[in-house]
C-alpha cells in the first residue's frame, strides 16, 4: 500500500475541520454529548472482542436513541454552529481588519466610558454591537434612534424615568440604531437558573442573543452595578474599565479580511434576508 501525498493532505483536511468543530464546541454541552459516545463507543467495541451479545446488542439500540436524540436536544448549539458555518469563520477564522481608525477607537472609549458611568450610578443597561450577523429582525422591535453614539446619549436613554430604558439598544458602526429592543432569552437554562450566577432578564437576554450571532453584548447590572460582556455564547463578568476596554479591542472586528471567499456574499444574504 502506497501512502502518496494525496494521502497525506487528506489527513490533514480531516485534523484541521475536526480541531476547528473542536473549538467550536468547547465549553458547550456538546462536550459532554461527545464525551457519552466516546463512552458508548468503548462498551460497544468491548462487547464486540468479548462476544457479549446482549451488551453489544444494547450498546447498538442506544446508538440509535442517541443519533435521533442529538438535533432535538442540542437545537441551540446545532443553529449556532450552522450560523458560524454560514459567517464563514469556522473552518476560515477571520483576522483583524486593516488598521483602526480614529473612530474605532472613539466608539471604544465612548463603550467604555458609558460603561464605567452606568456602574458607579447603578443604572441598568444592555448595549449590542452588531458584527457580522445581521440583527435587523431585533432592530424592529425597537424605538429607531439613528443617531450618532455617544455617553450622553446612552446615559439619557438607560435612566429609569427614560420611556425606553427597558430593552437593548443596538449600535451598528458609529451609530445607534434602536432602543428598547426585544432580544431571544438563553436557551442554556443551567446556565440561567444556576444559583452562582443570579442571571437576571438582561444577562440572560444578552446570552440568548450571543448564542444566535456573533453580536457583542455590553451589560451593566443595576443592582451591583458589576459589567459583563456575552459573546458567543459565553458570560465574561466582573469586568474592570481596563479589562472590558482590552476585550473589546480584541473582539471588535468592524470588517475582516481572509475568510472564506464566500463570505462577502452569505454576509450579504443574511443582512438581507434579517
Amino acid at each position: 500500500m502506497r501512502f502518496s501525498w494525496l494521502d497525506l493532505l487528506d489527513i490533514a483536511i480531516v485534523s484541521y475541520i475536526l480541531y476547528r468543530l473542536f473549538l467550536l464546541i468547547k465549553g458547550t454541552r456538546a462536550v459532554q454529548l461527545l464525551r457519552g459516545l466516546i463512552v458508548l463507543l468503548v462498551f460497544y467495541y468491548a462487547a464486540d472482542w468479548l462476544e457479549l451479545r446482549t451488551i453489544k446488542f444494547l450498546m447498538q439500540n442506544a446508538g440509535i436513541m442517541v443519533i435521533v436524540a442529538i438535533p432535538i436536544v442540542f437545537q441551540p448549539e446545532m443553529r449556532r454552529a450552522l450560523a458560524h458555518l454560514g459567517q464563514g469563520r469556522t473552518l476560515f477564522p477571520s483576522e483583524p481588519m486593516f488598521t483602526k481608525g480614529k473612530e474605532f477607537f472613539e466608539l471604544i472609549d465612548t463603550l467604555v466610558v458609558t460603561a464605567r458611568q452606568l456602574s458607579t450610578r447603578r443604572i441598568g443597561a444592555l448595549i449590542v454591537i452588531e458584527r457580522e450577523t445581521g440583527l435587523n429582525e431585533y432592530v424592529e422591535t425597537g424605538t429607531p434612534i439613528d443617531a450618532k453614539l455617544s455617553s450622553e446619549l446612552l446615559l439619557s436613554i438607560f435612566l429609569p424615568a427614560s420611556p425606553i430604558h427597558d430593552g437593548a439598544i443596538i449600535v451598528r458602526g458609529t451609530r445607534l440604531v434602536v432602543a428598547g429592543a426585544v432580544l431571544p432569552l438563553s436557551e442554556n437554562m443551567r446556565a440561567a437558573l444556576s444559583p452562582r450566577q443570579h442571571l437576571g432578564t438582561r444577562h440572560r437576554a444578552a446570552l440568548g442573543l450571543s448564542e444566535v450571532s456573533d453580536a457583542i453584548c455590553l451589560i451593566v447590572s443595576e443592582e451591583t452595578g458589576d459589567i459583563s460582556v456575552a459573546l458567543q455564547g459565553r458570560l465574561h463578568r466582573h469586568l474592570s474599565e481596563e479589562s472590558l476596554q482590552k476585550l473589546l479591542l480584541s473582539h471588535f472586528q468592524p470588517e475582516v479580511r481572509g475568510t472564506s471567499p464566500l463570505t462577502p456574499l452569505l454576509r450579504g444574504l443574511g443582512r438581507r434576508e434579517s
